[in-house]
């Protein structure tokens, strides 16, 4: 059968067709590489064949951590479909948006989720449908195909996914990832990870997140490595696999309260962390002294950065210097550009801040159906990612803030746009901002600062529950405020600097983050 040169899956079914590819921990499911090939092949041939899945398509998958997953990425890869794969926290109205804009023709999701997607796909005219499960649609469709006869030729420039990301004007963007952003950060991720076909990871970020899906699992993948699914984080049975011989795991990647959640777990004083490899870290700053207490454990986790316009890898620090650059994200990964730039966009100096702008074939070409994101994200072929560094004498660099409002609950990020967009939907609202504040659970949360219309009235507690309609548990805002009128600066914009000056030093208690 033809196969694309970096089609990984065909290329280790027939080099290494016995060696396990996936573990699905969730449900019990092992396969070889062999077995997981055919599973995809017979896949694609019923997307192809039988929904009418054309190339170029987007298929989109709502679900909570399987193999599954992967093998949707897989098939669309071999018929030149799109995969789009969906935030599980996501409401109703914000998937309504999201696949509405992406346009997918068939909705793959779980029994769990069969609602929300079923709600969603009929509000979107999606056209088909496939229920994921043992006795559902999704298994039997790949019993009755048989394997594809040929494959879609495409190339690294092709779309392979569309992954979305919130939005600073208030709505998510759709950033476009090609088969070469996918490959190229395999290959910067490899070296840095100590990847190989000896790997053996554990997933536990969601496989809707550049995280999940990049940090390490294609890349172990397209080593010709092991991964292990877990269906969803749970510390305790994190560290138990992590300690049990039998599993081999050598490598793990987690954002920061994915380690605070281990760290503060009862048996992690006694687990087993001896076969680790690599620890890495990113989608948030790394509390100095949670590094610490790993590292008191015999793990030097490897801090690191990107975003998922840049596939996502752009900054790794290398193991050796975890403990003596602690705070640093490192240096750039091997095929990538980095500058530090001035609001003139010139270069910023050592130790100056500035910009992070980013540049290389891991980078995205631009958003889904937003020209003017794509005008306004992009220099001469650089990407602003909007956060603010700096560099230091040796050419370590370090993500000193947000260049622009957005901030980081949970390893997940939060543009206070589109969660005031929420907020203003209520009558009484005259306006409406909405800040990051520290919390010790999950790094930042959201606090709300209300004036409310003259004649009017609202309670904190109708605030929460018209956001828990329409937001995601982490976009929330926890602790809500309410003030006369909200500061101006000279052009009447709304004055974050004096809110984040007046209220940012409030801090959430873990009582008060389980409690909202």
């Amino acid at each position: 059968m033809p196969v694309r040169h970096y089609d990984w899956i065909a290329h280790f079914g027939r080099r290494t067709p016995d060696k396990p590819a996936v573990v699905d921990l969730g449900s019990g499911r092992s396969y070889t590489y062999a077995q997981f090939d055919s599973r995809i092949s017979r896949l694609a041939a019923y997307l192809r064949d039988r929904l009418k899945v054309k190339r170029g398509d987007r298929v989109a998958v709502l679900a909570l951590n399987t193999t599954d997953t992967l093998e949707v990425q897989f098939a669309c890869g071999r018929i030149g479909a799109v995969f789009l794969p969906l935030n599980t926290r996501l409401t109703v109205p914000e998937l309504q948006y999201i696949v509405g804009d992406a346009a997918p023709v068939l909705m793959i999701h779980d029994a769990e989720l069969a609602e929300v997607a079923l709600t969603v796909a009929k509000k979107c005219n999606v056209v088909s449908a496939l229920l994921l499960g043992p006795d559902g649609s999704y298994e039997a469709a790949i019993a009755a195909a048989k394997p594809l006869d040929n494959c879609e030729i495409v190339t690294l420039d092709d779309i392979s996914t569309i992954m979305y990301t919130s939005g600073t004007t208030g709505q998510p963007k759709g950033a476009i990832i090609t088969h070469g952003m996918t490959f190229w950060n395999c290959v910067n991720l490899g070296g840095p990870a100590y990847v190989s076909p000896s790997t053996v990871l554990l997933t536990v970020l969601p496989l809707f997140h550049t995280g999940g899906l990049n940090c390490y699992t294609n890349p172990v993948l397209h080593a010709g490595g092991t991964v292990l699914i877990m269906r969803a984080f749970d510390p305790g049975a994190a560290l138990q696999l992590i300690s049990d011989p039998a599993r081999g795991i050598n490598q793990f990647f987690g954002v920061p309260s994915i380690y605070q959640f281990m760290a503060q777990h009862p048996s992690f004083a006694t687990s087993d962390f001896s076969r680790l490899i690599i620890g890495g870290v990113g989608g948030a700053p790394m509390p100095v002294p949670l590094l610490k207490v790993w590292e008191e454990r015999g793990v030097a986790l490897q801090q690191g950065y990107g975003m998922t316009e840049t596939s996502p890898a752009v900054l790794t620090l290398d193991k050796e210097d975890a403990a003596r650059k602690a705070g640093s994200s490192g240096k750039p990964v091997l095929h990538t550009e980095v500058r530090i730039v001035r609001p003139d966009g010139s270069d910023a100096g050592v130790g100056e801040l500035g910009e992070l702008w980013v540049k290389g074939p891991n980078i995205t070409p631009g958003y889904w159906n937003r020209p003017d994101a794509n005008a306004s994200s992009f220099t001469d072929g650089w990407l602003h990612t909007g956060d603010a560094a700096r560099i230091d004498d040796e050419g370590f660099y370090y993500i000193v803030d947000r260049w622009k409002d957005m901030y980081i609950s949970g390893g997940e990020n939060v543009y206070p746009a589109e969660v005031e967009n929420v907020l203003h939907q209520l009558t009484p609202i005259a306006e409406a901002a909405v800040i990051g504040i520290p919390s010790e659970q999950w790094g930042e949360t959201g606090m709300a600062i209300i004036a409310v219309k003259p004649g009017h009235s609202i309670t904190e507690a109708e605030i929460h529950a018209h956001c828990e309609k329409n937001l995601a548990r982490f976009k929330r805002p926890r602790l809500i405020k309410f003030i006369d009128a909200l500061p101006r600066n000279a052009t009447g914009k709304i004055h974050k600097p004096t809110l984040r000056a007046s209220f940012g030093a409030a801090k959430i208690t873990d009582g008060q983050a389980a409690a909202s």
